[in-house]
């Protein structure tokens, strides 16, 4: 099943099971180089972040605080 078959649409109850995001691990601070590696993990650590805040946000949505 999709993410998106289980989220419930604006103004409808949300679904059972539908645990809050959970933030990424940051990176070691020896795990970059300094090199300018296309896939460094500090630009990779801010991709997962960024996408963590977009589904927590969506997240609130389908669970308004009460």
């Amino acid at each position: 099943m999709t993410e998106q078959a289980t989220m419930a649409a604006p103004g409808t109850a949300a679904p059972e099971h539908d645990p809050m995001p959970v933030a990424p691990e940051p990176p070691d601070p020896n795990a970059c180089c300094h090199s300018g590696c296309a896939h460094c993990v500090e630009d990779l650590y801010a991709e997962e972040r960024a996408a963590y805040f977009a589904a927590l946000a969506a997240w609130q949505q389908r669970h308004p605080a009460g």
